[in-house]
Parts: C-alpha cells; sequence; structure tokens
C-alpha cells in the first residue's frame, strides 16, 4: 500500500492530467476546425470526448489526495 507522500505524489500527477487533457481538447478543437467539412464532425466528437476526461483526473486526484492525508 503506498504511504501519504506517495498518494500525494500520484495526485500531483492527476491534477496535472487534468490540465494536460484540457490542453489537450482545445488544441483538438483547434485542429478540428482546420480540416475539411467531412472530417470535421469526428474531429469535434474527438475533442468532446477528450474534454469530459478533465473532471475525471480531477476527481481521482482529490479522492487519492485526501486518501494521503488520511495516513
Amino acid at each position: 500500500m503506498p504511504t501519504g507522500p506517495a498518494l500525494r505524489r500520484a495526485a500531483v500527477s492527476l491534477y496535472g492530467a487534468s490540465f494536460g487533457s484540457i490542453g489537450l481538447c482545445i488544441v483538438l478543437w483547434l485542429r478540428a476546425k482546420t480540416v475539411d467539412q467531412d472530417e470535421r464532425g469526428n474531429a469535434e466528437r474527438r475533442a468532446l470526448f477528450v474534454g469530459l476526461w478533465p473532471p475525471m483526473f480531477w476527481l481521482i486526484g482529490d479522492a487519492v489526495h485526501r486518501a494521503g492525508h488520511r495516513r
């Protein structure tokens, strides 16, 4: 079982993944505007799918962070 400091480091990594996925979503959304009309729907759906990741990563990071403080 990981100790408190290891859990806190994992939480920071998950917070970083949350912010990183926000950036990835923005990049994919901007890229969707540069493709032709036939591919635009798929590109926008991909950006929206990635846009669902930040809250998940943030909440998992928050749960891991709280678990690290309990130890």
